[in-house]
């Protein structure tokens, strides 16, 4: 595999808006605190929702960690479109 596929593999480490453990809904990033996968933020604004709209169907979720999932995933897209 490419550098680039381990830069995509890790970069949720690295944000402290989420948490993961393997044996933890099925592995899956949620965010900190909660039992929401980020996968429910990206799937909601695909299907039109706002950000103001997604805070409000997941009460647990605050706004900057919201913030800092959009910010890691737009480093991650500035990664792979560099490669």
């Amino acid at each position: 595999m490419t550098a680039s596929v381990s830069i995509l593999d890790c970069i949720w480490d690295r944000c402290e808006a989420v948490w993961q453990h393997p044996r933890r809904l099925s592995g899956a990033y949620a965010f900190s605190g909660t039992r929401v996968p980020i996968e429910a933020l990206f799937n909601n604004i695909n299907d039109g929702a706002s950000i103001d709209e997604f805070l409000e169907w997941y009460p647990g979720v605050e706004r900057w960690q919201v913030e800092s999932v959009l910010q890691t995933q737009l480093v991650r897209l500035e990664e792979v479109l560099r490669t």
